[in-house]
């Protein structure tokens, strides 16, 4: 079957589709990280219990990718990524009416299954629908709308949370949920390049198996853990750090911080393309130092040193993933879905265990602490990077 060209009408409802689709499944996933203090004072839990709101949902996640990626081969994808919206809004607006800590907790372990569906799924959907020439323009507006999603939904909580409650914060996130989920069904051609295949457990076990045998894919795995697990903690526990004194900001003001997001979307597109001219080595090596140099400023006891601080971490982490999560598929010569599914399994398996493991070392160690921990991650993958090779 033909397949769709930039320029016409299905081009334009694919990509107003799935930028739709990726902001509002990361804003789904990411807004509760600014109400990770408001958690600890409302329901009377620590950091680390607080960031489990985040944690849970990043670490089924991992896991439940694994599965919606083959279970589209045997469903379809434009099902599996109507379900994943509509089950996802369903649940964020259930959350804003959570009773109390543990049920809150419960449906956000739940979306971490429902939200897996899309960033699963969109890729394939987009490599079979969308003409070679055109797919370039069509993945780059689908990733601008997750890492904005990313952004708006934690900016917005933040700036909701102090006009209302978190509550209406929350249920706000999830209406707009449902509006997204509307507009991609009406919106998102059906498949016609899709052939439904049935389960074969074997064979994808067996590539899995494969990948993690090649010892640069186990480096690059290793590399999308560090990356996602340090950058997490930074945002996880810088909140705890500016609404206290000596800053004592407003909930509203932390909110604005994550504008700078903008910063990363800027970034990996950048990096990105110098990706294919220059070492991505060398460009992943540049990007964790200057990672390195952000989390230094953040020792300061400025605030503007601090944001300083994290606009840096915030470049250099967008910029060393979009390079990383590239050199996956250049080193995979097959199954490349795969590969990719490893990777963002450990990604997200990062954010869950390093970002509970910063609250510990909060309450113990404080923000020197929690900046000792993110050092000895971005060293540990300065240190990967030196064992992996160029080959494509």
């Amino acid at each position: 079957m033909a397949q769709i060209e930039a320029g016409t009408p299905a081009f334009r409802r694919t990509n107003l589709a799935l930028f739709s689709a990726g902001f509002s499944t990361f804003a789904m996933l990411y807004f509760v990280q600014p109400l990770l203090p408001v958690f600890s004072r409302e329901f009377q839990v620590s950091p680390a219990r607080s960031s489990l709101a985040l944690s849970l949902t990043t670490g089924v996640l991992a896991v439940a990718m694994l599965i919606a990626s083959a279970a589209s081969e045997t469903l379809g994808r434009k099902p599996i990524m109507v379900a994943s919206l509509l089950s996802s809004s369903v649940l964020s607006l259930a959350s804003a009416l959570a009773p109390g800590w543990e049920a809150l907790l419960a449906l956000r372990t739940l979306a971490g299954v429902t939200l897996s569906g899309l960033p699963a799924v969109a890729m394939a959907y987009l490599s079979e629908e969308i003409d070679p020439r055109s797919i370039g323009l069509a993945m780059g507006l689908y990733v601008a709308g997750s890492g904005l999603g990313g952004m708006a939904g934690r900016l917005l909580t933040g700036l909701l949370v102090d006009l209302f409650s978190w509550r209406a914060a929350v249920a706000v996130m999830g209406g707009a949920g449902l509006v997204a989920s509307l507009v991609f069904w009406r919106s998102l051609p059906e498949s016609q390049n899709f052939h439904p295949r049935p389960p074969a457990i074997r064979a994808l076990t067996g590539a899995f198996a494969e990948h993690l045998r090649d010892p640069g894919l186990r480096w690059l795995f290793a590399e999308g853990f560090l990356l996602m697990g340090s950058f997490v903690t930074l945002y996880n526990y810088t909140g705890y750090r500016l609404l206290a004194p000596p800053f004592s900001i407003s909930q509203s003001v932390l909110g604005t911080i994550f504008a700078v997001y903008v910063v990363g979307v800027f970034s990996s597109a950048w990096i990105g393309q110098l990706a294919g001219r220059l070492p991505r080595r060398r460009l992943i090596s540049a990007m964790l130092a200057i990672e390195l140099a952000g989390i230094a400023l953040t020792l300061s006891g400025n605030v503007a040193a601090i944001v300083a601080g994290i606009v840096l971490v915030t470049f250099g982490f967008f910029a060393a993933h979009s390079v990383a999560s590239s050199w996956v598929g250049r080193l995979a010569h097959h199954a490349r879905a795969q590969a990719s599914s490893l990777y963002l399994f450990c990604y997200y398996l990062g954010s869950s265990l390093v970002g509970t493991l910063g609250g510990v070392v909060w309450v113990r160690w404080g923000w020197n602490g929690v900046a000792a921990l993110l050092g000895a991650q971005i060293a540990a993958a300065l240190l990967i990077v030196r064992r992996l090779r160029e080959g494509a």
